[in-house]
């Protein structure tokens, strides 16, 4: 915990000292995330081929719906985390009510990100490292600790390879059977 509020006011340290600062820090927290998901939409039907266009889609919903909808609302149920500013007594530049480990945020974006950079390495790396700003912006405006970021980033990786798995046995199933 000492680590963790150390990073936390290392980056949380930075707000409220400069105003653009801190408009980009609530844009990436709040409201960059709507446009990866619009830009993950474009991308996933810009795909030519229905087969394709259907497994990405699948990929990427069914990684984020097991993630964020199911893995970290069971974690929040049973775990209940307080945010940075209920916990220090501070008033944070964005509010989320909800509790705070681990990051939704980061369970869904690294989710989609993953399945995006399966899509479309170069796609990818701009859904990384968008990714990683919106992670950063959660701590910045004091709505999250470096832990439930990190939380969420396993669970999301987690998630999108056991529905990988899951498709990929799923397809490799119901092949037609190869002849010789």
């Amino acid at each position: 915990m000492l680590l963790d509020q150390q990073v936390f006011n290392i980056i949380h340290g930075l707000a409220n000292a400069n105003g653009i600062l801190d408009i980009v820090g609530v844009f990436f927290a709040q409201y960059a995330a709507y446009v990866l998901a619009i830009v993950a939409i474009f991308l996933i039907f810009k795909e030519k081929k229905w087969k394709k266009k259907i497994y990405f889609f699948s990929l990427a919903s069914l990684s984020v719906i097991l993630s964020r909808g199911i893995i970290t609302e069971v974690i929040r149920f049973f775990y209940h985390s307080p945010r940075p500013f209920v916990a220090l007594g501070f008033k944070p530049l964005l509010y989320d009510y909800a509790y705070s480990f681990p990051s939704g945020h980061m369970a869904a974006y690294v989710a989609l990100s993953l399945a995006i950079f399966y899509l479309n390495k170069k796609a990818g790396y701009w859904f990384f490292g968008t990714t990683f700003l919106i992670g950063m912006a959660r701590i910045f405006v004091g709505v999250h600790w470096p832990s439930d970021i990190l939380g969420g980033v396993i669970i999301a990786i987690l998630s999108f390879y056991l529905i990988k798995y899951l498709l990929f046995y799923s397809e490799k199933k119901e092949a037609p059977p190869q002849t010789e």
